[in-house]
């Protein structure tokens, strides 16, 4: 039935020759595609520039810890979101061999932490025309989610708002991919679990602030930050190395017991002024 749907709107907008058939619109770092009113796709995706094993670039990384960290902040935003990812893109300006066979290793074992075969699901591209001096990694995550699943937007008045993981990012932090302190694929996955979650966002490079906020605004809400918080909310989270939750007060002693991550309360949600 949803294959019929999305078919009579491709017919409809092939014969247009113009984008109206399908409703497309950002929604926080989401890009989403209503196929019906019901089925959507999201995309996601990020990128990484001067950070790896070239001779130019700024900071150092092996390649195969820069394919895990660069595929794992699109998964994580695509998981956090309620969708399924079904497709994972690596777009590399360096060569296939070595830096490239190494990346996309990183990158396909990254996806299979996420539940899906790395083999299977991961395509994408090289430089091989010309010599690269510095790195550049580009990865974009395609999937899909019911309008029932779909997070953004899920918080309630007065929520909690805590923060798991520890924000880092280059140069200051040598970033791992195994760091146990910081939100992975897995932490993403586990809070999906829990019912009484209502929104995971994770932490860019604008800081746990930022996201904050945007977390309160796609509910309607006022984002209200308590005093003598440990972490420094501006701080970049860098390859999403934290992430924010919201989550009835009650539950905060629940979560505690289920994670296994450094747990910070950020503040809570509150009704939004009309001025």
């Amino acid at each position: 039935m949803i294959n019929d749907l999305i078919l009579e709107k491709y017919i409809a907008l092939k014969e247009q020759n113009k984008g109206e058939a399908f409703k497309t619109r950002s929604v926080r770092d989401l890009l989403v595609t209503e196929l019906t009113e019901n089925f959507w796709m999201v995309i996601t995706c990020d990128s990484d520039g001067g950070i790896g094993p070239k001779k130019h670039d700024t900071v150092f990384s092996p390649a195969y810890d820069l394919g895990r960290l660069a595929a794992r902040v699109p998964i994580m935003e695509m998981l956090s979101s309620g969708a399924v990812p079904i497709l994972v893109v690596d777009t590399l300006c360096v060569e296939m061999d070595p830096v490239g066979k190494e990346i996309i290793r990183g990158v396909r074992d990254e996806v299979s932490e996420a539940g899906l075969n790395g083999n299977l699901v991961v395509t994408g591209s090289t430089e091989d025309n010309v010599i690269t001096y510095q790195t550049g990694v580009g990865v974009v995550a395609v999937g899909f989610v019911e309008k029932k699943d779909f997070r953004p937007g899920r918080s309630l008045k007065d929520d909690l708002v805590v923060c798991l993981g520890v924000p880092k990012s280059a140069p200051e932090y040598k970033v791992h991919y195994a760091d146990n302190g910081i939100a992975n694929t897995k932490l993403i996955k586990q809070l999906n679990s829990f019912e009484f979650i209502h929104d995971i966002l994770p932490v860019g490079s604008k800081g746990i602030s930022h996201e904050f906020k945007e977390l309160a605004k796609s509910a309607n809400f006022s984002s209200i930050c308590y005093d003598g918080i440990t972490l420094d909310v501006t701080k970049s989270g860098g390859p999403s190395t934290c992430c924010i939750v919201s989550l009835p007060k009650n539950k905060l002693n629940l979560l505690k017991d289920k994670i296994d991550k450094p747990i910070t309360v950020i503040g809570e949600l509150r009704k939004r002024l009309n001025v």
